[in-house]
């Protein structure tokens, strides 16, 4: 399995990524890959095509911009930004991806880490407030 050519394939998935793609996740992914992030613990494409279903019920105009890709032996790290817009407001989420291939070059783990303090409830009016007040009060001891 070549790790370079695996990473290189799913990046470009993710950052040409369509609603349409999301039939397709089991071309990139194992029958019981583990996909996880912040919010999301599931197995298989066809729970992971939910969870993008989902967001592209949830945002508008989301687009991956990767920035690097790393590997190693049977796993790569990628570094990404997701640009969306939410009520008209254009938004990004900064965050990283450990992967996992399973021999044939298919994502046997996918687990995204992101701060979702920082890169998603600091924007919400009222929550953001209480998240930005908390964070300089823990700062300033």
């Amino acid at each position: 399995m070549d790790t370079a050519a695996a990473a290189a394939r799913l990046r470009a998935l993710y950052e040409n990524f369509s609603r349409a793609d999301v039939a397709r996740l089991a071309d990139f992914y194992t029958a019981d890959a583990l996909f996880k992030d912040p919010f999301n613990e599931v197995r298989g494409p066809a729970a992971i095509g939910r969870i993008f279903d989902h967001m592209f019920e949830q945002v508008e105009a989301p687009r991956f911009e990767v920035h690097a890709a790393i590997g190693a032996g049977e796993q790569a790290f990628l570094t990404w930004t997701m640009h969306f817009r939410s009520r008209g407001a254009a938004q990004t989420i900064r965050g990283a991806t450990h992967l996992r291939f399973a021999a044939d070059g298919r994502v046997a783990e996918h687990r995204d880490y992101w701060d979702a303090a920082e890169e998603l409830y600091e924007k919400l009016p009222v929550l953001g407030a209480l998240m930005r007040w908390l964070r300089r009060k823990l700062t300033a001891h």
